[in-house]
């Protein structure tokens, strides 16, 4: 999910590339401990090849012995990753199953909320987080992006895609909001934790400075709950990561719902979150993405989610800013 870089998981889902490089707005078709909801497995992860797989042997040996890779993500975030017909479908879930081909095991979804996935990971709960999370340097050293002091153990990321932050409105109802300035004194529903969350924090901060009303915030467990409150005319404008707006003013009611406002912003990769002490399981990664970029498993999902602006070409380790 654009995601944020709050402690939480630290993870825009904000759940961002060059807003230009994803500007494809009309074409997509593209965020714990705590609240760990269901296990899914993403079905096209079942024929797992064990250690005749090319980088089994590459994985810790505790993944080896389990045949289990087990990812903590926010299952509600349509394209990214959500549910259909009791399969947990999207452009993580088939990247990770890709993935899983080349290691060997089977890639298990655990749906949790996006502000506690890095707390799960931390916690053992899981061994990666793969859920639209945006790289940034605040997840990476576990830094509070509003009190900018540590707060949590920071994570390791292989950064997978590109993708910036979107606003949109109710149809016809923009309410002259053109982009993130025009929001003072109008209300925003975000989901929690993510870099749309952070992002209307500090747009309200600014429009104080300038002696303008500030923005009322309403922050969601889930993206789907700010999408509802803004059907429901509670909130202005949403804010979420440009996949997922897209795909949600493409296909909420028919396309009749939402309409696009402004420019994305804040570009920035996503990122797969790997615990600082587990170098090996991130290498392992790292070759996966890579192994996938080469033999054209990755185009391929890219390429069905309608998603090729956010491809990436070279795999980064902590890439973000």
């Amino acid at each position: 999910m654009t995601a944020s870089t709050t402690p939480r998981p630290a993870a825009a889902r904000s759940r961002l590339a060059a807003a230009g490089a994803i500007a494809v707005a009309g074409t997509l078709l593209l965020t714990g401990c705590g609240d760990q909801r269901d296990k899914v497995s993403n079905g096209a992860t079942e024929t797992s090849k064990g250690s005749s797989a090319p980088l089994f042997g590459k994985l810790p040996k505790r993944i080896q012995d389990a045949g289990v890779l087990k990812v903590g993500s926010d299952i509600a975030y349509p394209p990214v990753e959500f549910k259909k017909d009791g399969k947990v479908v999207g452009i993580d879930p088939d990247i990770a199953a890709a993935m899983g081909k080349e290691l060997g095991v089977k890639v298990e979804f655990n749906n949790g909320t996006f502000d506690a996935l890095l707390t799960g990971l931390r916690s053992k709960r899981y061994d990666i987080a793969m859920s639209a999370m945006t790289d940034t340097k605040d997840r990476q050293e576990g830094i509070d992006p509003k009190t900018k002091k540590k707060v949590a153990e920071g994570v390791d990321f292989v950064d997978y895609f590109n993708a910036g932050v979107s606003l949109y409105t109710k149809k016809g109802e923009t309410k002259d909001i053109k982009g993130w300035e025009d929001l003072c004194g109008k209300k925003i529903a975000v989901q929690r934790g993510t870099v749309s969350h952070d992002l209307a924090k500090s747009q309200s901060e600014k429009c104080e400075q300038d002696d303008k009303d500030s923005i009322g915030i309403e922050a969601f467990d889930t993206d789907l709950e700010a999408q509802t409150r803004l059907k429901a005319g509670g909130v202005d404008a949403v804010s979420s990561d440009f996949p997922v707006a897209a795909y949600a003013v493409k296909t909420s009611g028919g396309g009749n719902d939402f309409e696009s406002v402004g420019d994305q912003v804040e570009a920035a990769p996503y990122g797969i979150a790997v615990s600082k002490d587990n170098a090996q399981l991130r290498d392992a990664l790292k070759e996966a993405l890579e192994a996938i970029i080469k033999n054209g498993a990755y185009e391929k999902v890219i390429t069905t989610w309608g998603v090729d602006a956010g491809a990436i070409k070279e795999v980064k380790v902590n890439g973000g800013s």
